[in-house]
C-alpha cells in the first residue's frame, strides 16, 4: 500500500506540488517516471565529445592596438605558399631575418656600426633601402652618417650627378656625408663659385677624390681659386686629383689656369670651351709646369661614360630621383599655361636642345683642348752606348737638382700671400 501510495503521489501531481522529473534504477538500467505521460522512459546516458570551449568561443592573436605599425608587421613573420594541389601553407621565417628587419626599420637609432662585420651590414643596409629609410629628411640623413663613417667607400664609391641640379638642392647634406669617393661628376649643374658643394670638395673627406668633372658649371677664375687654395698653400684638399674636367666654362681665362698647376698628379685635363686668351702660352706653360701633352684627338676619359654611381647606394641615390622628380612634377594648370604660351611662340619648345648646342658650338669655336701626360717607353740600350751615355745621365741628373733648388729659392721668394688668400685660408 505504501509503495502504491508513492506511486500514486508520483503520478497524479495535479493535487500534490511539483518536485521535478523522478529518476529509478531497474536491473542496472536508469529510468525516467514521465509525469505527463504517466509512463516510464528510458533513459541511457550518452558520451558526448570532450570540448574545452564551446562552438562560439574564437581566439585573435592582438599586439598593443595603439601601434597599428607594429601589428601589420607581425603578417611579415610568416611565409605563405601554394602547394601543386593548390593548398595554401605558411613557414615561419627565420630568426636572422626578423631581427633583420627589425633593426632596419629603427636604424636611424643606431649608435655607431664601426667594427661590425661588412657581410650583415650590406644586408643590413639593402633592407633599409627596401623599406625607403634613407630618402625621410632627418632619419635618413643620420642613418646614412653611421653607415659612412664605418665603411667609407663601401656605401659609394662613385657618383654620377651630371645635369642633377635638383637632387644636390635637395639632398645636399646627404651628398656631403660620403666619403673617400674617387669619382665625382657634377657636369651641367650649374653651381657656381660660391656653392657649398665645392667648398665641401677641399675638406679632407673627399681628399681621395681622383676623377673630378665640373663641365658646364659657371665656374670663374675666383672659384678655381678657392678650390686650389688649400693644395697650393697647405698641401692638403684635392691633391690625389688625377682627371679634371673644367670645359664648356668660359669665365675661367688664362689668371685661372696658373691656379691649376697646383695639382702636380694630373693626368688628364680638359679645358675646352673656356676664355682663354692667349692660347698657345696656355699650352706651353702646362706642358712645361705639369707635363701634360695636348691632345689632338678626344680623349676617352672625357665621354663621361666611365664615372657612374657605384656601391651600396646606388638605389638610394635613384631613389632620391624619384622623389624629387615627383615633388617638382609640373601642375596641369601650369601645364596649360605653357601650352599656351607655346602655342603663341613666347617660349621656346626644345630648352634643353638649345642649351646642348650652344655648349657644343662653344666648344667648336674654342677647339678642343685636352691634355694627358705621355708614358714614359722603356728603352734597353746596349752596353756600349750605356757606357758612353753615363756621364750625360749624371750631368742631366746635376742639371736637373740645380732646376730644383731654383724652383724652392724662387717658391719661397714668391710665396707672398694676398689678403684674398689668407681669407680663403681662414674659412678652412
Amino acid at each position: 500500500q505504501s509503495w502504491s501510495r508513492g506511486m500514486s503521489y508520483c503520478l497524479h501531481p495535479e493535487s500534490h506540488w511539483d518536485t521535478g522529473p523522478i529518476y529509478v534504477r531497474e536491473n542496472g538500467k536508469l529510468h525516467l517516471v514521465n509525469q505527463g505521460a504517466g509512463g516510464i522512459q528510458d533513459l541511457t546516458p550518452k558520451t558526448r565529445p570532450f570540448r574545452l570551449f564551446s562552438r562560439s568561443f574564437s581566439v585573435e592573436l592582438c599586439m598593443n592596438r595603439e601601434d597599428d605599425r607594429a601589428r601589420r608587421q607581425r603578417t611579415d613573420h610568416f611565409i605563405f605558399t601554394y602547394t601543386k594541389e593548390g593548398n595554401l601553407r605558411y613557414s615561419a621565417k627565420s630568426l636572422f631575418s626578423l631581427v633583420l628587419g627589425y633593426i632596419s626599420d629603427n636604424v636611424d637609432h643606431i649608435d655607431s656600426l664601426i667594427g661590425f662585420p661588412e657581410q650583415i651590414a650590406e644586408k643590413l643596409f639593402s633592407a633599409a633601402e627596401a623599406r625607403q629609410k634613407f630618402t625621410e629628411p632627418v632619419t635618413g640623413l643620420r642613418a646614412l652618417q653611421k653607415f659612412t663613417e664605418a665603411y667609407g667607400s663601401l656605401v659609394l664609391c662613385s657618383l654620377c650627378l651630371r645635369n642633377r641640379y635638383l637632387v644636390i638642392s635637395e639632398k645636399l647634406e646627404e651628398i656631403k656625408s660620403f666619403r673617400e669617393l674617387t669619382c665625382l661628376d657634377l657636369s651641367c649643374c650649374k653651381l657656381g663659385d660660391e656653392h657649398e658643394l665645392l667648398e665641401h670638395l677641399t675638406k679632407e673627406g673627399l681628399s681621395s677624390v681622383k676623377q673630378l668633372l665640373l663641365k658646364d658649371n659657371s665656374l670663374s677664375d675666383a672659384g678655381l681659386r678657392r678650390m686650389t687654395a688649400p693644395v697650393r698653400v697647405l698641401k692638403k684638399g684635392l691633391e690625389n686629383l688625377l682627371v679634371l674636367d673644367l670645359s664648356c666654362n668660359p669665365k675661367i681665362t688664362d689668371v685661372g689656369i696658373g691656379y691649376l698647376l697646383s695639382f702636380k698628379k694630373l693626368n688628364c685635363l680638359d679645358i675646352s670651351g673656356t676664355g682663354l686668351k692667349d692660347v698657345d702660352a696656355v699650352i706651353k706653360r702646362i706642358q712645361m709646369q705639369i707635363g701634360l701633352v695636348h691632345s689632338k684627338v678626344p680623349l676617352k676619359e672625357f665621354d663621361h661614360s666611365n664615372c657612374k654611381t657605384e656601391g651600396w647606394a646606388e638605389q638610394t641615390v635613384l631613389q632620391w630621383e624619384q622623389t624629387v622628380m615627383e615633388a617638382f612634377k609640373p601642375q596641369d594648370n601650369l601645364r596649360s599655361t605653357t601650352a599656351t604660351l607655346r602655342f603663341y611662340g613666347k617660349t621656346p619648345r626644345m630648352e634643353e636642345v638649345v642649351k646642348c648646342t650652344l655648349v657644343e658650338t662653344e666648344t667648336k669655336a674654342s677647339g678642343n683642348l685636352q691634355f694627358y701626360k705621355e708614358k714614359v717607353p722603356n728603352c734597353h740600350l746596349p752596353l756600349k752606348k750605356e757606357v758612353a751615355g753615363s756621364h750625360e745621365l749624371k750631368n742631366n741628373r746635376k742639371r736637373a737638382l740645380a732646376e730644383q733648388e731654383r724652383e724652392r729659392t724662387s717658391k719661397q721668394k714668391h710665396l707672398c700671400l694676398t689678403v684674398e688668400d689668407w681669407d680663403l685660408l681662414n674659412t678652412y
